[in-house]
């Protein structure tokens, strides 16, 4: 990736034995966007980068797990103030060109001692880390680091986007813990990456769910410099309209295997509802089928209970007639005019949900609307995980 550099050490801020302190750095100006939690709480990271970025311009990103700095009143705000302004000094850049994220333990301070010391070998490291090293320091419950890479061309000059994201649990992004961050050396005009991006989260992120809650940290923002020298990419253009898909192909592949690393999952089912009233209507019955308790642990028990799903539908908001209800599992048919299918469908159904991924299409028979949205099963570990989670 051109234009670009990463660090990453093991700052003990939560536990040591692990990478939790990480930078992300542009050699050159470079253009943001970002979209962050709509959680009315939110971290003091959150508070400081949403103001910074609003002026569409970046040099550095500094993140760090196992302390979300959420909760911790105004010396959360000088302690997040104070990580910042010793980071853009170690880098020689001023404050505002440095943006600032945590994921973590929600209500508890910062460990600045560990943090001051954690600084200087971070920047001093910048040549030598990889953005594998940052995808892996912002882990907390996740099994695995979550990294993708797409390329792209503007004007005979190529490009790359790289994009990492962290998140396993608290998963429901209103833009869930979920982090996610983009470095492109694409030259792109600031408005279009802005609008494009934004588009894209709501693709990606904003379609799926592991528990039905949104953090007060999530962060998503992309970080495009310039450095392949490409003409400028702009919206309405065949570059921009290839920009564009490329930017929500990456978002959708990190926002799918943050649902495949939900806490305790076995399963990765995809909702589609179609044939609502609107788009929002089915976006609406999607969540409410994807973020059912009794929906979600009936995918664990590999147990076919349409009857959980059509409840979920009938109560979600979006404009429903139960006589038209068809709801399939992969192409199984398990109920078709808001009846079941019969005793076939029914072990049909079981079959299909034995395998680690299935989809559920409800057809509500209303209009065009379409929606999807992308979530996994409650299962015992997730109880576990989360019952232990400050210990």
């Amino acid at each position: 990736m051109k234009g670009f550099r990463f660090s990453a050490v093991e700052a003990a801020i939560k536990k040591p034995g692990r990478l939790d302190l990480a930078l992300i750095f542009s050699d050159l100006p470079a253009k943001v966007a970002a979209v962050y939690t709509t959680n009315k709480v939110q971290a003091a990271p959150v508070i400081i980068s949403r103001e910074r970025s609003e002026n569409g311009s970046c040099r550095a990103l500094l993140v760090n797990s196992g302390n979300a700095n959420a909760c911790t009143g105004e010396q959360g705000m000088l302690d997040a103030l104070e990580c910042g302004r010793k980071t853009a000094e170690a880098l020689g850049l001023p404050d505002e060109e440095l943006l600032i994220a945590s994921t973590g333990v929600i209500g508890q301070q910062l460990p600045m001692d560990r943090f001051r010391k954690g600084i200087q070998p971070l920047v001093d490291q910048l040549d030598h880390g990889t953005l594998e090293d940052v995808a892996t320091a912002i882990m907390t419950t996740d099994t695995f680091a979550k990294i993708e890479r797409r390329e792209g061309e503007a004007g005979g000059t190529p490009y790359s986007i790289w994009g990492i994201a962290k998140g396993a649990g608290m998963i429901q992004p209103n833009m869930a813990t979920m982090l996610s961050f983009l470095v492109t050396d694409a030259a792109v005009d600031g408005a279009f990456l802005k609008s494009a991006f934004a588009e894209a989260v709501d693709g990606s992120y904003n379609a799926i769910t592991v528990d039905g809650d949104t953090s007060t940290n999530d962060t998503a923002l992309v970080i495009a410099n310039g450095a392949a020298a490409n003409p400028v990419i702009k919206g309405g253009t065949p570059e921009g309209d290839a920009f564009r898909a490329l930017l929500h192909d990456l978002l959708l592949s990190l926002a799918k295997l943050i649902v495949k690393d939900g806490e305790g999952a076995t399963k990765f089912v995809e909702i589609r509802v179609k044939g609502a009233a609107t788009n929002a209507d089915a976006k609406t019955a999607a969540l409410a089928v994807a973020n059912s308790l009794l929906v979600k642990t009936a995918f664990f028990g590999q147990d076919a209970n349409w009857g959980r799903i059509i409840a979920a539908v009938g109560y979600s908001g979006a404009s429903v007639e139960q006589q038209q209800v068809e709801i399939r599992f992969d192409d199984v048919v398990m109920a078709s005019g808001g009846i079941f299918a019969g005793g076939d469908a029914e072990a049909a159904g079981t079959r299909v949900l034995q395998q680690k991924e299935f989809k559920v299409t409800i057809d509500l028979k209303l209009g065009s609307g379409e929606a999807a949205v992308y979530t996994s099963d409650l299962s015992y570990d997730y109880v576990r995980i989360n019952a232990d989670y400050r210990t």
